[in-house]
């Protein structure tokens, strides 16, 4: 069972590397919690990284998987799963690959009492109709891409991908409280208004489970979340990817 102890963000980021710099034969993973702050910027903004990794004492790493910026920390949980490309939800297509990991995160969350949902492609399309405001596209968390986590039309998980000949890693990250967008937004020189957009059309399990400990949320969250992927990966990806 992978360990659950607080680690360095820099230490998921080698672990996603290496789990890729060979072929991939069996699926594997890990949940992250993080022991300090760090900024994770996506893989078309590492010309950023020499430009703010002197500002505030932050960590600055960069990604192989696309997306925006992710400001990782103990307000979040973070899981990394890599599976051979003759995996039956590797070989699905870059879009429903992710599902299987999606909707897992959403019954993981309802099973703490939060009423989390994993958006379809279709479902995805209605919320752009019907929801024109601005996104905040520099952040991970400001957009939405099909089967990332919701509660009601806020976001909470997160999900990038990587695909290579050697084989296919999945990432995740779950806002277990309410991150520092300010920071975030004035690491990367964006204008206070992006913090306060980013805190209104995302939210986080410590908001809506009053009753638990932030620590507790987390500990529950990463036990929760390793036996949904064991059990994910152990059953038949068939009758999973069917269901």
């Amino acid at each position: 069972m992978p360990a659950l102890e607080p680690v360095a963000a820099a230490l998921e980021q080698r672990w996603n590397e290496e789990s890729l710099a060979r072929p991939v034969t069996q699926p594997d993973w890990r949940v992250w919690l993080y022991q300090h702050p760090a900024i994770v910027l996506g893989r078309s903004q590492r010309s950023l990284q020499s430009e703010i990794e002197s500002q505030d004492g932050l960590g600055i790493l960069s990604r192989a998987s696309g997306g925006g910026a992710v400001l990782v920390g103990p307000w979040m949980l973070g899981l990394s799963v890599v599976l051979p490309t003759d995996h039956a939800f590797a070989s699905a297509g870059a879009v429903e690959t992710y599902r299987w990991l999606g909707e897992g995160i959403a019954r993981v969350l309802v099973r703490i009492g939060v009423g989390a949902w994993a958006i379809s492609p279709a479902a995805l399309l209605a919320h752009r109709a019907k929801n024109t405001s601005s996104v905040v596209d520099w952040a991970c968390f400001g957009g939405l891409s099909p089967w990332e986590v919701l509660v009601g039309k806020r976001k909470i998980g997160g999900l990038a991908q990587v695909r290579r000949r050697q084989g296919i890693l999945l990432v995740a990250g779950i806002l277990v409280q309410a991150p520092p967008w300010e920071l975030l937004a004035h690491c990367l020189g964006k204008q206070a208004m992006d913090a306060h957009r980013l805190s209104e059309v995302t939210t986080n399990c410590a908001e809506l489970c009053t009753d638990m400990p932030a620590g507790q949320i987390a500990a529950r969250l990463a036990a929760l979340l390793n036996r949904e992927v064991q059990a994910a990966l152990t059953a038949k990806p068939a009758s999973l990817l069917a269901a």
